[in-house]
């Protein structure tokens, strides 16, 4: 995959996510269960964390290292995003909008300091930032539009 390719996608994806929440009052970010019992606010730090161990992670694996495993860490996966549900549970939208911008701003940061060739011939790292970032941004994108559709707005 070429670098720009990457980039544009990523941030193709981070726009339709960013949509999806557009012109939701913080009544319904704050409100209504979208995912299980997690809201559009939640999504929104979800999302973040993810992006967070993305700029934890893709060093590790340009240093051609083992990344951790979530099953030995954390018990799996479902268990990691319930650990960093309950510990953003109690934060302030604010916050959560500060936090998923500038941990995006500081993500897209990192990828247009990577070399090209990374994105050519690293396939771990190509992984990663697809299921953690724009993979991941289109999953919780379509589900606020399906909730927005059940709600009738």
């Amino acid at each position: 995959m070429k670098k720009t390719l990457a980039l544009k996608r990523l941030e193709e994806r981070w726009r339709e996510f960013g949509e999806s929440l557009e012109g939701l009052p913080d009544a319904a970010l704050t409100g209504g269960a979208i995912v299980g019992e997690w809201t559009a606010r939640d999504l929104m730090a979800h999302v973040t964390t993810w992006e967070e161990e993305t700029l934890k992670l893709l060093p590790v694996i340009l240093k051609g290292r083992r990344t951790p495993k979530y099953s030995a860490l954390y018990g799996g996966v479902d268990a990691f995003n319930a650990q960093s549900h309950e510990r953003k549970w109690g934060m302030e939208l604010e916050e959560v909008r500060r936090q998923m911008e500038g941990t995006h701003r500081r993500l897209v940061g990192y990828l247009e300091g990577v070399a090209e060739e990374v994105f050519e011939g690293n396939e771990r790292f190509v992984r990663r930032l697809r299921l953690d970032t724009y993979g991941h941004y289109r999953e919780h994108a379509e589900h606020i539009r399906e909730w927005h559709e059940r709600r009738g707005s």
